[in-house]
């Protein structure tokens, strides 16, 4: 009896091909897909984005309207209404509720949802936390711009050419967002400690800013405030925005806009790699081996 000899190409063990640029595409197509097919289905969670600051232009910026009118500051050429200065906070504060979502999502989907397995897959974790980011980004320019077009029947009218002028503001600052959201969503461990710690993150960051009173006043009233605010990167968001709507650009809030989603996307990319970050400290998703 003689010894079979297999051939070579049955011996060795199967090569991994590269993923290439057709499969990445691929990945974040799935990725931003089904964030968009999750907005689609909580319609509760798209009309819960629209109520909290439609709240504020409706009724608060009404009420206030004789007493805290806007006086001549850019971007603007002249004397504003108060629901015309505050529209683009509220814009920028739909960004920050959709960031947190994201991230309370991202608790869920790392220990029993999809992201529990694409953590675990050959893609890389910076694409996928991009990915992640993006589709967040996508889903918040949705609610954005629909929220502006109530607000333009309201008669809070921008120049026309500012709502696509924006559109670069709006994904740069909904990516920051997100970035903080993630380094958050890898500090929590249970949903039930996320609210808690929203808490101390949206409502400081939100009210400690230009998004509901010029900077010029809050600085009348505490310096010590003011210097919160300008360190607030929310407030440079807001500014952002605000500009871009009128078809100027910010550069220092730009730069800190930039800055501040380059550092803290770098550090949600550190804190998820199973060898370094706290992900690994806690063995990865549902004990991800680093």
């Amino acid at each position: 009896m003689t010894d079979t000899v297999l051939p070579p190409h049955v011996l060795a063990p199967p090569v991994a091909r590269p993923l290439g640029l057709a499969g990445h595409a691929v990945c974040l197509g799935g990725i931003v897909n089904r964030e968009l097919l999750r907005f689609v289905q909580q319609k509760e969670r798209f009309l819960s984005a629209l109520v909290r600051p439609l709240v504020w232009l409706f009724i608060f910026a009404a009420g206030f309207r004789s007493v805290l009118g806007v006086s001549i500051i850019p971007p603007y050429d002249t004397y504003v209404l108060y629901e015309v200065y505050v529209t683009p906070g509220l814009a920028v504060m739909i960004q920050l509720f959709n960031g947190m979502q994201s991230s309370l999502s991202m608790v869920y989907d790392r220990e029993v949802g999809s992201m529990r397995v694409l953590l675990t897959s050959p893609f890389p974790r910076w694409f996928l936390l991009l990915s992640k980011l993006v589709a967040g980004v996508v889903v918040s320019l949705a609610q954005v711009y629909v929220f502006l077009a109530i607000a333009r029947l309201w008669e809070v009218e921008m120049p026309p050419i500012g709502y696509l002028a924006a559109l670069p503001a709006f994904i740069l600052t909904g990516l920051m967002l997100g970035s903080i959201g993630l380094v958050i969503s890898s500090l929590i461990r249970q949903l039930e400690n996320f609210a808690s710690v929203m808490n101390f993150v949206i409502f400081p960051m939100f009210f400690a800013s230009s998004a509901l009173y010029p900077l010029w006043r809050v600085r009348d009233a505490s310096e010590t405030l003011y210097i919160v605010c300008m360190v607030n990167p929310f407030t440079h968001a807001v500014e952002l925005v605000r500009n871009a709507l009128y078809g100027v650009f910010e550069p220092t809030s730009f730069a800190v806009v930039l800055g501040t989603t380059i550092v803290f996307f770098a550090l949600a990319v550190v804190a998820y790699d199973p060898g370094r970050g706290i992900m690994g400290r806690r063995g990865g998703p549902k004990g991800e081996a680093a």
